[in-house]
């Protein structure tokens, strides 16, 4: 039986490298973004890709599900790469059907980041952080203990990090998720071309970078709001 491990991402946040770090393990399959789309429809943003997202990938809850929990996978392990605000608008009941863990970042880096990539000045709504702090509520209230990876310090030390990732889920670590081949994989959602090229020019964690450089003023607000949560969060990263 294929045992489903979600990782609840922010944006802007090595979600992908992490996803490409599974995707060298041997028992492993990888889904990329299955609620996109889904995200996409109910909120009607206008994301780069938009309608190449709406086209690849279900839009619809029973759908979205079918293809997060009935897909024929044929590797111990299916991994599922999730941005924690595409959960809007569904059932969240689905959750305790997988093992999952939050992947969390400083906004001082994150946010920056994501403002370029959208274009614009970015929303509470659309770092994460406030769905990432109730995924992590209610896996508390379950009686669970929550799995926290702050992506600096995956950065900061691949290894040590990601065993103990491992560890915590109960999976044994593999060597193989430290590097993966240079350019797009076929994995990629269709959104890559916008989202992933930088990435593509890696073979493995690469160290964090820091440009020394101010929050711009505008980032400001959004920042503020940010800061308080990511602190929640970091109070169980591993």
């Amino acid at each position: 039986m294929t045992r489903i491990i979600n990782m609840w991402a922010a944006p802007r946040n090595i979600s992908t490298a992490m996803m490409y770090a599974w995707n060298q393990r041997s028992d492993t399959t990888v889904l990329d973004e299955p609620m996109y789309a889904h995200f996409l429809d109910v909120t009607g943003l206008d994301h780069p890709m938009r309608d190449e997202v709406l086209e690849a990938l279900p839009r619809h809850e029973h759908a979205v599900l079918e293809l997060m929990l009935g897909s024929e996978v044929y590797t111990p392990l299916l991994f599922i790469k999730n941005m924690a605000h595409h959960i809007v608008g569904m059932d969240r009941g689905f959750i305790k059907d997988m093992t999952g863990f939050i992947l969390t970042r400083d906004p001082i880096d994150m946010i920056p980041s994501l403002s370029r990539g959208l274009g614009r000045v970015p929303s509470l709504a659309d770092t994460g952080y406030e769905d990432q702090v109730e995924i992590l509520d209610e896996t508390l209230a379950s009686g669970a203990t929550p799995i926290v990876v702050d992506s600096g310090a995956v950065l900061n030390d691949p290894g040590v990090t990601l065993s103990a990732l491992c560890e915590a889920l109960g999976v044994p670590f593999d060597p193989a998720m430290l590097s993966w081949p240079v350019g797009p994989k076929s994995i990629d959602g269709v959104w890559g071309p916008h989202w992933y090229t930088r990435l593509h020019a890696t073979t493995g964690f690469e160290p964090p970078l820091s440009t020394g450089e101010a929050l711009p003023p505008e980032l400001a607000d959004t920042y503020a709001l940010c800061e308080p949560l990511y602190e929640r969060l970091t109070e169980y990263a591993i």
